[in-house]
């Protein structure tokens, strides 16, 4: 068996092996990364291809006529068309749950930086003003306690159970909408709603859910317009479930308090984005994930998938094969 990664710099930018991978196949190739144009000739007759980015088209599959299985180097898979994948064959796996404790500290670190500017502050003593300040204390924003308020999640996967759990650790109400309720997962302090509801009690809204045909846009003007007046929007799933413009907009005209994405609807950010421009956003270059325990649960996964798929018996299968 051939097997390529195709971009595992992300994953792997020389703090991990690839052993766990490249000691199940005879031949391993990796790249750093591959631009979109290159993806069919870089992968040639393999029969094991591994993506982060580069899309898995049905062009793709057509080129690569040996290809077997895609395997993930994510939890989300709509950089592939698992219906294509599925109509020829090849079993398409994912990563489930690897980055769910980093990801849902993410969420609060930038919850945090919104309620407290701590970045503002920091710099605001380094430059001199507490030194010459007449009294002891003083503040450049206000200071936000979050205990009593409410948490809203959009999804209950794992990284949005993980994040409510957090919020409950801070004294917050958690409410939360998902497609699937599953009663059991709920602690105390916690509820499900409509989105409606979600939008119009929440004082903070963290998204969580996949991108799917159904979530696009799910957080556009109109639901801006519902949404409790001085929110809080938090975006550590996908940049494109939020019309950046519109959310843009809401922070302009101080409908929300603030907004804390580790995504973008195109990534890299692109340089006309609404939200680099946006006050009181707070924007990192999708690391959330990125801690060396998430990456290392990664690889670690990726080599079972191989090793289930090669015995026959694949797991993490997400196109329904």
């Amino acid at each position: 068996m051939k097997a390529v990664v195709l971009d595992g710099y992300t994953l792997n930018p020389g703090d991990l092996s690839w052993e766990e991978v490249s000691s199940q196949v005879e031949e391993f190739t990796l790249y750093d990364g591959t631009p979109q144009e290159l993806a069919a000739q870089r992968i040639g007759d393999c029969e094991i291809v591994f993506t982060n980015k580069v899309e898995i088209t049905r062009e793709v599959m057509e080129a690569c006529p040996s290809m077997k299985m895609v395997g993930l180097l994510a939890t989300g898979y709509n950089i592939v068309d698992i219906a294509e994948a599925a109509r020829r064959g090849i079993f398409v796996c994912n990563v489930p749950s690897y980055s769910t404790p980093s990801v849902a500290q993410m969420t609060f670190a930038l919850l945090l930086e919104i309620a407290n500017g701590v970045g503002l502050h920091d710099e605001s003593v380094k430059a001199g003003e507490w030194t010459g300040c007449k009294t002891f204390s003083y503040w450049k924003k206000p200071q936000v306690e979050l205990c009593g308020k409410i948490f809203g999640v959009v999804g209950f996967g794992s990284t949005g159970r993980a994040a409510a759990a957090i919020a409950r650790a801070f004294g917050m109400e958690v409410r939360v909408y998902t497609r699937t309720r599953r009663p059991e997962l709920l602690g105390e302090g916690m509820a499900f709603c409509t989105l409606d509801e979600l939008l119009r009690t929440s004082d903070v809204l963290s998204l969580h859910c996949p991108l799917t045909d159904e979530t696009q846009g799910l957080i556009g003007a109109d639901a801006l317009r519902r949404m409790k007046e001085g929110a809080i929007l938090l975006n550590t799933a996908r940049g494109a479930l939020c019309d950046e413009g519109a959310v843009a907009d809401a922070l302009r005209a101080g409908r929300l308090a603030g907004a804390g994405f580790d995504v973008a609807s195109v990534e890299p950010i692109a340089a006309d984005n609404p939200l680099l421009t946006a006050p009181n956003c707070f924007i990192t270059p999708h690391i959330a994930w990125a801690t060396k325990a998430a990456r290392s649960r990664l690889m670690e996964v990726l080599g079972q998938n191989l090793r289930a798929f090669l015995a026959g018996k694949p797991q993490n299968v997400v196109n329904g094969l």
